[in-house]
């Protein structure tokens, strides 16, 4: 397995462990006012939704570009991390096997299109996820709910058994 599957991997691992904590939770406690660069943990949650839809389809070359920006929240705990396991999952199919890294692709930047390599744009997504879940963290730890562990993942040791249910889904 490559480096970047491994960490589209450890995404969806992190993905369904934080929503997992908060999958009872109501839409009130959901959208409620929370401490972060995001008002809330809906905001947060849907920024990242977002962002992956934005980079994967500038990967795939098959996106909406910037309109993603205009879809609306998802504000329903369920239904969000349902999208976001399937953009999870979008995410390890495009990191199995050979990765052209050098590869450039079209990425619509406000005003302008830019050209970015597929080696940047990866561990710029992997960091973007890392960054945005760890206000997330916080934001269900405001909510009253234990923040879950997100990063039993890399060695054998502590891997959480989540992360083998995503592989597992991902070869079905």
């Amino acid at each position: 397995m490559s480096p970047y599957f491994e960490f589209a991997v450890n995404n969806c691992y992190a993905n369904r462990t934080l929503y997992e904590a908060i999958a009872g939770m109501d839409q009130v406690t959901f959208t409620a006012r929370r401490p972060g660069f995001f008002p809330s943990l809906s905001k947060t949650l849907n920024h990242i939704r977002k962002v992956d839809a934005f980079y994967l389809g500038a990967l795939r070359g098959t996106g909406i570009g910037r309109a993603v920006y205009t879809l609306p929240d998802i504000e329903n705990v369920s239904a969000l991390a349902e999208e976001q396991s399937r953009l999870d999952l979008e995410l390890m199919n495009f990191c199995d096997g050979d990765i052209d890294l050098d590869r450039s692709m079209a990425v619509e930047r406000p005003g302008a299109q830019t050209r970015e390599r597929v080696g940047a744009l990866l561990p710029h997504l992997f960091q973007h996820q890392i960054h945005h879940r760890g206000q997330a963290h916080v934001q269900v730890g405001d909510a009253r709910i234990k923040p879950p562990q997100l990063d039993d993942f890399f060695l054998e040791w502590e891997r959480a058994p989540i992360a083998q249910d995503c592989i597992r889904e991902f070869r079905s």
